[in-house]
């Protein structure tokens, strides 16, 4: 009987997906605020907010937090923050 050996590993698919070009600044920026929801994320996240508004001019902030730490955020949530100048995803534990 002839040994069959299987490949696990998938084709390399090339992403077109690209980086957004930097901001010059965060004056009065409107950046979001993804909360995973796993512990202690809220704390973290209620700092870098205090920092984005007082040391960087940050206008306005937009917070949400996931439904589900191990899903992607929902579609709804993703439509607001994409709106947003820039994006802090933020995990916590």
């Amino acid at each position: 009987m002839p040994l069959i050996v299987l490949d696990p590993t998938s084709e390399s698919v090339r992403s077109t997906a690209r980086m957004a070009p930097a901001l010059r600044s965060l004056e009065g920026a409107t950046v979001g605020l993804l909360d995973n929801g796993k512990a202690n994320v809220t704390p973290f996240l209620d700092h870098v907010e205090m920092v984005l508004r007082t040391a960087h001019g940050v206008r306005d902030v937009v917070r949400r937090r996931k439904a589900n730490m191990s899903a992607p955020a929902a579609p709804e949530q993703l439509r607001e923050l994409v709106a947003c100048d820039a994006v802090v995803s933020a995990v916590g534990d």
